[in-house]
């Protein structure tokens, strides 16, 4: 086997975290270096990993030697230190979306084309089971035609009131309606044609988060599939999981229903609270980090290391953030816009 990748993260937060306990635990990498602007949040995620730290991404990026990084920064701060990876020549795994304006995605396309590196956006719910499974049988024509689809992919009010410093810098639509127009994208195999959006801003507002609480959207593909997507931030935080989600796709021979939002396999009653554990998003199984979030990047290494095409390439993500910017402008001017990429 060729050396393993020597490997950077930029951004040492919740997610950067996992990307850390990943990296440092394949045998195809080596987890190098961790950048973050808070200089003690780097060192104590890489002095845990044993990792060099830095609070200049720029720095780490030119002493370093990197074969790839991780950029694990905010969804609104993805430009630049992606531009910069690009003009370092290293591959890049970003979190998604790519870019939270048309401005940020045209200058990251350029630098793109002109840098030559891979990339890879990790729109990580191509690889949850129950929906990847889905894929195949849409792809072997087990549904016939997909006539329409529905998603609800909402969040609990802690994760914009508590869990995200930056929320009111986001949006529910970047933060999880990324990810549901890449998994409508990913069944519908089309291209999203024309969008109509509306949102509501009540609940957040009133507690400091200068944020819509909800969006309802509806979604045409260039092949006829039409789709409606629900994204919220403001479910109870009595919700027994901190993710609501609701899947339908319906065919002209067959039709798919999913309740993702809690796992039936194992119940845990304690004395103070009853559960039921992460066993397919991200939990840790004989101290390794298994789960379909980990399982996204497992596949960015390998195919990297590898030389294979990506399961997620550029070009889904760049369009991606355009369908949502289309999905913004549409509840502000409360009329249907067609998707401009």
């Amino acid at each position: 086997m060729e050396r393993p990748l020597r490997w950077g993260i930029i951004g040492a937060g919740t997610w950067g975290k996992t990307h850390a306990d990943l990296i440092k635990n394949h045998h195809l990498t080596e987890l190098v270096a961790i950048a973050d602007l808070d200089k003690g949040r780097a060192d104590a995620l890489a002095n845990s990993y044993g990792a060099s730290s830095y609070d200049d991404y720029r720095e780490m990026l030119a002493k370093e030697k990197l074969d790839a990084v991780s950029v694990v920064t905010p969804d609104f701060a993805h430009a630049e230190p992606f531009i910069a990876c690009c003009e370092a020549k290293v591959d890049v795994l970003l979190e998604k979306p790519l870019a939270t304006t048309h401005e940020d995605l045209h200058a990251m396309y350029a630098a793109y084309k002109k840098s030559g590196i891979r990339c890879m956006v990790d729109f990580h719910n191509r690889w949850n089971p129950p929906i990847a499974l889905a894929y195949e049988d849409i792809r072997a024509g087990k549904i016939g035609d997909i006539v329409s689809m529905y998603y609800r992919l909402n969040d609990t009010i802690f994760v914009p009131t508590e869990m995200l410093a930056w929320s009111a810098k986001s949006s529910i639509l970047w933060f999880l309606g990324s990810h549901t127009v890449d998994t409508l994208r990913f069944f519908a195999q089309s291209e999203i044609k024309s969008v109509y959006s509306l949102s509501r801003s009540e609940v957040l507002v009133k507690r400091g988060v200068d944020a819509p609480d909800v969006y309802q959207t509806m979604v045409e593909f260039n092949n006829g599939v039409i789709a409606t997507m629900e994204n919220g931030w403001i479910t109870p935080n009595t919700h027994p999981h901190w993710n609501d989600i609701k899947v339908n796709v319906t065919g002209t021979k067959g039709m798919f229903n999913m309740d993702l939002t809690n796992n039936q396999t194992i119940e845990r009653y304690l004395e103070d609270v009853s559960d039921h554990p992460d066993v397919l998003i991200k939990p840790i199984i004989h101290g390794k980090p298994t789960g379909f979030s980990y399982a996204s990047i497992v596949s960015f290494i390998e195919r990297l290391y590898n030389k294979e095409d990506f399961i997620v390439s550029f070009e889904d993500a760049y369009k991606d953030s355009k369908v949502i910017l289309a999905i913004m402008e549409s509840s502000e001017k409360r009329q249907i816009v067609e998707v401009s990429y």
